[in-house]
């Protein structure tokens, strides 16, 4: 193996040990630290940077590995259709070392090709277990739980505790003010039904004034 595919053989390692630890169960005040360490540091984002150039050059590789099979293929395709036993026998060591390629060159397809693969999956993993947790930091402070002085960096201009009173205090205006208008239009409906029924029993009486 070359020196540029055991690089990136070392990658693909690399990348296998971080999927394994992303997808560990870790308590949510640990997680947060790590991610918001990965986020703000200055290293992690220039090892990013290089990463993406390092990528560049392995899809580059893997396209000429694809083009290498492709080829290979070909040639073995042209010794199958060779139907001449002397030349067969003739050709063996070419054949040989043809299939020798061949199986280098899958090998490097496969090995570039799953490194750029895991590569995404990483990258979706990433996004996606930042979005959870922006999520269950939006939803503690929703709740009324403290989120310690990280929480408070998430939303500085509020505390937890503040809008999860403003919350509760807004649902129970809500409900007051929905129990107020059901009340208002059972009393309107009511009203509205005995004036009819006055007005058919006493059709006059509605004009007659008092004395």
């Amino acid at each position: 193996m070359t020196l540029y595919y055991s690089l990136v053989f070392a990658l693909l390692v690399f990348e296998m040990a971080l999927f394994v630890a992303l997808i560990i169960p870790l308590p949510h005040a640990l997680k947060r630290r790590m991610f918001n360490f990965i986020s703000e540091s200055v290293i992690v984002a220039k090892l990013q940077y290089g990463l993406k150039i390092t990528f560049i050059f392995i899809t580059i590789l893997f396209v000429d590995s694809v083009n290498r099979v492709y080829r290979v293929q070909i040639e073995m395709a042209g010794f199958g259709k060779d139907t001449n036993a002397a030349r067969a026998a003739a050709l063996g060591s070419d054949r040989m070392e043809v299939q020798a390629r061949k199986f280098y060159s899958q090998r490097n397809m496969y090995l570039t090709g799953f490194t750029l693969f895991l590569s995404l999956i990483l990258n979706r993993m990433y996004i996606m277990i930042l979005d959870v947790l922006r999520l269950e930091d939006r939803l503690m402070q929703y709740e009324g739980e403290s989120g310690g002085k990280e929480s408070e960096k998430l939303s500085p201009r509020y505390r937890a505790d503040e809008i999860g009173k403003l919350k509760k205090e807004l649902e129970q205006e809500k409900q007051d003010k929905d129990n107020l208008k059901k009340q208002a239009e059972g009393l309107q409906r009511e009203y509205d039904s005995l004036s009819a029924k006055y007005n058919q029993t006493n059709p006059g009486e509605g004009t007659k004034k008092i004395n």
